[in-house]
């Protein structure tokens, strides 16, 4: 009996000790499990703040581009280069390579099936003309088959998949504030936007203006400008710039809900009349231009504007994402229309389709998904 119960004091006093062991352990463990599953989390978060799409450079691809321009019936004659004659086809051969990354290719069936029943869209000059157009082709280039519906009014642009029920509208607008006529003529009301209401009934909002900030004479849209109460003949065009974004992002910041409508700003989009700003002096334009720039710095830097939105989007309270354009686009001396459009006219300030729109749109497809 002795020996028995020894033995079992004995096992219970092996047993306290043993079962204390295996709970440290287990505690332990599941501690180094959570630790490496924050690391890893936070490895993420850094991979992901260094990882930025809009820095790398252009890379030849023999399976580009994503859709033959024959195919596409929306093309406007001012972007359909291979229509117009345009001989050289490696313009068509490059993609956008970020330095840390990969960008997801543009899924146009992912993309219908995302945003099945919503509405997406563009507001701005003819560079987002330009960048609706791309994306109404690579859609269509998806889902050939779909049945399209196509509405025009007098500046509303829209493409219905039908079979997805996704809109893609476009909402002509050269300086997203107001322009009204009034006894004096035409003003240009930095203060003023009246189009709101039409705009924040849509889904995703892509955003758009510079281009026609700093036109002078007869291509000049307004005859006055009315600021802070005031009516002036003229004034600075940047500080017009900087204060007409600063209405529409008060606009955003006011009246958009970001809990059913995501918003966009794209970046300045560049033009190239002047080879002194990519290393050739004496160059007029683009007109000889087949290659892009190689590496990821444009020898002329950024265009002041690029920095007056960056500076009013960050003082935003509303989440605005910029696609940020612009200097993967300055490297695209090559993918201009030149004289190979309807008008036959030299312009170094739109881009043909296919081209560098559809890298827009994959970067905009990006952001959708991330």
């Amino acid at each position: 009996m002795k020996g028995t119960t020894m033995g079992l004091r004995t096992g219970r006093c092996w047993s306290f000790p043993v079962l204390t062991f295996l709970i440290f352990l287990f505690l332990c463990l599941a501690t180094a499990d959570s630790f490496n599953s924050s690391f890893s989390k936070v490895k993420y978060r850094i991979q992901e703040k260094v990882c930025n799409l809009y820095e790398g450079r252009w890379v030849y691809d023999e399976f580009y581009p994503p859709y033959n321009s024959s195919a596409c019936p929306f093309i406007r004659k001012e972007f359909d280069c291979q229509k117009y004659g345009r001989p050289d086809h490696l313009y068509l051969k490059f993609r956008w390579q970020p330095a840390n990354c990969q960008l997801p290719e543009f899924n146009g069936l992912d993309f219908l099936e995302r945003f099945r029943g919503k509405k997406i869209m563009f507001i701005g000059d003819s560079v987002s003309l330009n960048h609706w157009q791309s994306l109404v082709c690579l859609l269509h280039a998806a889902a050939p088959f779909s049945t399209i519906i196509r509405e025009n009014s007098s500046n509303i642009s829209t493409v219905t998949f039908q079979d997805y029920m996704v809109s893609v509208i476009l909402f002509h607008s050269l300086y997203l504030v107001d322009i009204q006529e009034e006894e004096i003529g035409r003003v240009l009301k930095l203060d003023s936007i009246s189009n709101g209401d039409v705009w924040r009934n849509n889904d995703v909002l892509v955003f758009n203006t510079w281009l026609w900030w700093y036109r002078r004479g007869p291509r000049q849209q307004w005859d006055y400008i009315q600021v802070d109460g005031k009516i002036v003949k003229d004034m600075d065009r940047m500080v017009a710039f900087q204060k007409a974004l600063t209405t529409w992002a008060n606009w955003v910041d006011s009246d958009v809900d970001p809990t059913t409508t995501k918003v966009f700003f794209q970046g300045i989009s560049p033009s190239h009349y002047n080879g002194t700003d990519w290393g050739e002096p004496g160059v007029m334009n683009c007109a000889n231009e087949t290659l892009p720039l190689n590496g990821s710095i444009y020898p002329a830097g950024l265009p002041p504007a690029v920095y007056v939105v960056k500076e009013v989007i960050s003082n935003m309270s509303k989440p605005v994402h910029l696609l940020d354009i612009t200097t993967l686009s300055q490297l695209r001396k090559d993918a201009h229309p030149s004289s190979y459009n309807g008008f036959k006219g030299m312009d170094c300030t739109h881009w043909c389709i296919p081209g560098l729109p559809d890298t827009w749109n994959q970067l905009l497809y990006a952001a959708l998904i991330a």
